[in-house]
């Protein structure tokens, strides 16, 4: 096995990893363009029925294909991993876009959706093999960044996009950026490859994905397209219940598991996890229902449903970026979760209170808290959980705390639309909007309390500035600095 020391980041990584943060954003910013164009497509293409199965198909396959490009790039090598994660994302762009019906538009989406799941764990793992832990942050904030801005902008350009050129060029528009992104990756990364010889475990693989996608189909079909009670969603309830176990079985046997169970065996990596799961929620649940409360009480323009984030999302991309730094200059890390979960709880219970008559200025400084939380919380998870593990499996740790993020995000909107419409029942409607707001974050600050207790319990192990890959994962009890 070729590894890698790193005894500092590349002078130029910034200039690198411009291309890998332009092809995160892509994968980032594809379902918020898509879901502005969705009336058009279905005006064009017909197939209401399966209106929801163009986002669905999407992020079940990201979901589902994360930890295994990520456990790919450990084997293989992160930059081949990623340009072909680039590539097939590309492809399935363009197939998207000359969609002549819905059926087609669907299986396209799955293929888009694939080559999704290797950019965000990619770029994290990329990230983790340029530049050593002491200085990681730095580049973390970045992720940060590209995901506050994707949120915002996405909507403002699939409205644009749409009005303008078509639905079609909701899709085209990947093409020319992702072309850039897949040269300056291949021009300028330059990484070290890894284990010619490794053996891919086929069975885990496919018992991953069909369990994660019954996960997910659980979240997205229960209480809304169908029935608790209903046979659909009883299926994918026992494929999921039967799925999880046989997974795990198969990891136990196979010489390179997609996911390493000794990972678990490390207190920190499992804290952090917990702590990814509740930034799922609580990201996923603001960026999903804040917009209503705010159109719908506060008479907010739906016109610009992105901008109205920007209070949550400038303090995600400042306090990431101060945050970085000051880890940077400390090596220390323990601080930020902890603030990170309080502050979260605290905006949780701030946004539980308004009604209506909260003013918008009033909402934002609740949303701007909980903005706050997410800055601090959201790329020290994967940082932590990648400075538990040994060089060899930092891509494994990465795609693990991408894919809980993700299924975290889909089990609060499930949940939270769930509280929602049972709260807004038998109201008028402003108080049935404001009751069902407060409902759904009176939940998450319980939630986002858990997350504080699980941040109190890591362990703090100082950031070197350099030096050789960690050794072996330790027991519960004591986590492992990595380089």
């Amino acid at each position: 096995m070729t590894s890698i020391t790193t005894a500092q980041a590349p002078r130029n990584v910034r200039w690198i990893l411009l291309g890998v943060m332009l092809a995160m954003l892509l994968g980032m910013l594809d379902n918020m363009i898509v879901g502005t164009a969705m009336p058009t497509i279905v005006r064009e293409l017909g197939g209401l029925d399966r209106l929801s199965w163009v986002v669905s198909a999407y992020t079940l396959a990201t979901a589902a294909s994360t930890p295994i490009w990520a456990k790919l790039g450990d084997l293989f090598g992160r930059k081949p991993n990623f340009l072909a994660s680039i590539a097939i994302f590309l492809l399935g762009s363009g197939l998207s876009g000359a969609a002549q019906n819905m059926d087609q538009l669907i299986g396209f989406r799955v293929l888009q959706g694939i080559g999704a799941g290797g950019l965000a764990a990619g770029a994290f793992a990329i990230i983790g093999e340029l530049v050593p832990p002491r200085e990681r942050a730095k580049y973390m904030g970045m992720t940060a960044s590209v995901m506050a801005l994707a949120t915002i902008g996405g909507p403002l350009v699939g409205g644009f996009v749409t009005d303008h050129a078509g639905w079609r060029w909701a899709f085209y528009l990947n093409l020319p950026l992702g072309l850039i992104a897949l040269a300056w990756c291949q021009l300028t990364l330059h990484l070290t490859a890894r284990r010619p010889n490794a053996k891919i475990d086929y069975l885990g693989a496919a018992l991953l994905t069909v369990t994660i996608s019954a996960i997910v189909l659980v979240a997205t079909w229960g209480g809304a397209q169908y029935a608790w009670n209903s046979p659909q969603v009883l299926t994918v309830i026992a494929v999921a219940v039967l799925g999880l176990p046989a997974f795990l079985w198969s990891q136990t046997r196979a010489p390179e598991p997609i996911i390493p169970l000794s990972l678990f065996g490390n207190r920190n990596f499992v804290l952090t996890s917990v702590l990814s799961v509740v930034v799922g929620v609580a990201m996923f649940g603001a960026v999903s229902f804040l917009p209503l409360f705010q159109q719908t009480v506060q008479g907010a323009s739906a016109s610009n449903s992105g901008l109205l984030l920007l209070p949550m999302m400038v303090p995600i991309i400042v306090v990431s970026q101060i945050a970085g730094k000051v880890m940077s200059k400390t090596g220390k890390y323990k601080m930020f979760p902890v603030v990170g979960g309080a502050l979260l709880t605290a905006g949780s219970i701030a946004l539980a209170t308004m009604g209506t008559d909260t003013s918008r200025f009033t909402a934002g400084l609740y949303m701007a808290m909980l903005g706050a939380g997410l800055g601090f919380l959201m790329q020290m998870t994967v940082l932590i959980a990648q400075n538990s593990v040994q060089m060899k499996d930092i891509g494994a740790a990465s795609g693990v705390s991408t894919l809980f993020r993700t299924l975290g995000g889909s089990f609060g909107v499930a949940l939270f639309g769930a509280l929602f419409n049972r709260q807004a029942t038998g109201h008028e409607h402003l108080a049935g909007v404001a009751a069902g707001i407060d409902s759904i974050f009176t939940w998450s600050a319980v939630l986002c309390a858990v997350g504080l207790i699980a941040a109190l319990f890591i362990v703090e192990v100082p950031l070197r500035q350099a030096g050789p890959p960690a050794a072996a994962p330790a027991p519960a009890k004591e986590p492992v600095p990595q380089p």
